[in-house]
């Protein structure tokens, strides 16, 4: 089976911080941040085995950026990323399920 590596994007890690840091001092709940984290670790370790299986995305912006799709499995955040030339997966941003992720695309 094909091993992708996998690189977050320093947008990638600035989208995470914000959610994490909302969820520490608007929600004050710890707990919460410790979970997306480990789901967001979690959802790493997957990518580095299907990142190519994974279906085309059904968004027209992200077919012409040639990005994909995967969501964090216990929680309704998702990651946006490509794959290189060289097998090398770039995670470039994470969005809340509810956001308009294509509106901040622009």
């Amino acid at each position: 089976m094909k091993k992708y590596k996998v690189i977050v994007t320093p947008d990638a890690e600035h989208d995470l911080k914000a959610y994490l840091k909302y969820l520490r001092d608007i929600k004050k709940n710890p707990q919460a941040v410790k979970n997306v984290l480990n789901d967001f670790r979690d959802t790493i370790k997957l990518l580095r085995d299907v990142a190519g299986s994974l279906a085309e995305p059904g968004s027209e912006k992200l077919v012409t950026r040639s990005l994909r799709r995967i969501n964090l499995k216990r929680h309704n955040y998702f990651m946006l990323y490509y794959i290189d030339s060289s097998d090398v997966v770039y995670i470039t941003n994470v969005f809340h399920g509810l956001e308009n992720f294509e509106y901040k695309l622009r």
